[in-house]
């Protein structure tokens, strides 16, 4: 008797219908929707018929060439990332390679994880409020104890300071980012093949050979994630800019988000030029994501897979011979 085979496959389909339909609605429809309308004279608040541009990149002209606040923008955008991811990944391999390292041994590691994952989780708004208060002038507790210190005499208005304003949110971005970079290595060194540890353990290799020549090899993966990560989440920053010093003084923290943000839904409504502006980012983010996977590509599966194709090819061409 033949036996009623029941194939289970198909519920899976079922369960991620409701996520399909959501990304259709919600992500992929404005996406097509933002690249159709930044080739085109969509602006105002009073809906009129949309038409294309004669020029089609006439926006993505306008924006990189006549509009230094974009410029401007990108600029502030790419040195906000790069004065915290510096400081946030030296500091996350860090206490990665302590929390990680056998022989130490760290006790209390949950309590660490917690302490350091913790600004993570704390609303940008609270953070925004806090370092406001703290910086504030004249009356606010860095003033307060430069003066006692006797570094100054009158107090500092610290938030006028455009090197100061952008190290400040820097800091803000690394102190908020390092405990989620440290948790996610952490967990790439715990998917590490311990014999490999201890093989080097037992060749006498010391603390940083293990590290440098094992743990950051093995992690490349790891690392390479948490590079475009990072490196989306620092193109696209926006809360803290923005509930913090609303860009400024003199446009200093101003990035590409909120110029975008401003473009669209401030002053002109000029939701063509937010819709170029913002394709501009996406194109500049797929060129670094690009170049990052291919400076953290594994070179040597790479030469592997070449030297094997070429001996299919060798192969090939010796059989045809013989034909």
């Amino acid at each position: 008797m033949r036996r009623k085979v029941v194939n289970y496959s198909r519920f899976g389909y079922y369960f991620t219908f409701p996520f399909v339909v959501a990304f259709l609605i919600f992500s992929l429809y404005p996406i097509l929707y933002t690249l159709v309308i930044g080739f085109t004279d969509m602006k105002g608040l009073i809906p009129k018929p949309i038409q294309i541009l004669d020029n089609p990149f006439q926006n993505f002209k306008d924006l990189i060439f006549d509009n230094p606040s974009f410029r401007k923008s990108l600029f502030n955008t790419g040195l906000l990332w790069i004065v915290n991811f510096i400081p946030q990944i030296v500091l996350a391999l860090l206490l990665t390679a302590w929390f990680t390292n056998q022989r130490l041994k760290i006790k209390g590691q949950g309590a660490f994880k917690v302490l350091f994952y913790m600004p993570n989780i704390i609303t940008a708004s609270t953070i925004a409020i806090l370092f406001s208060t703290m910086f504030a002038y004249p009356m606010g507790p860095i003033n307060s104890l430069f003066q006692s210190l006797g570094l100054s005499d009158a107090p500092i208005y610290f938030l006028q300071d455009k090197t100061t304003v952008r190290g400040i949110v820097s800091f803000i971005q690394f102190w908020m980012w390092y405990g989620n970079t440290l948790i996610i290595l952490i967990a790439g060194v715990m998917g590490i093949n311990p014999a490999l540890f201890e093989s080097a353990s037992i060749d006498g290799a010391n603390g940083f050979q293990t590290f440098f020549r094992i743990t950051l090899p093995s992690l490349r993966t790891i690392l390479l994630f948490t590079l475009i990560t990072s490196m989306v989440g620092g193109l696209t920053m926006f809360d803290i800019p923005q509930l913090f010093l609303l860009g400024g003084p003199d446009d200093s923290t101003l990035t590409t988000t909120m110029f975008i943000y401003g473009q669209a839904f401030k002053g002109s409504y000029l939701y063509n030029r937010a819709a170029a502006a913002s394709m501009i980012l996406f194109a500049i983010a797929a060129f670094l994501s690009a170049i990052l996977f291919y400076v953290m590509r594994d070179r040597d599966a790479a030469k592997l897979k070449k030297a094997e194709k070429e001996y299919r090819k060798s192969a090939r061409a010796a059989v045809e011979r013989e034909v």
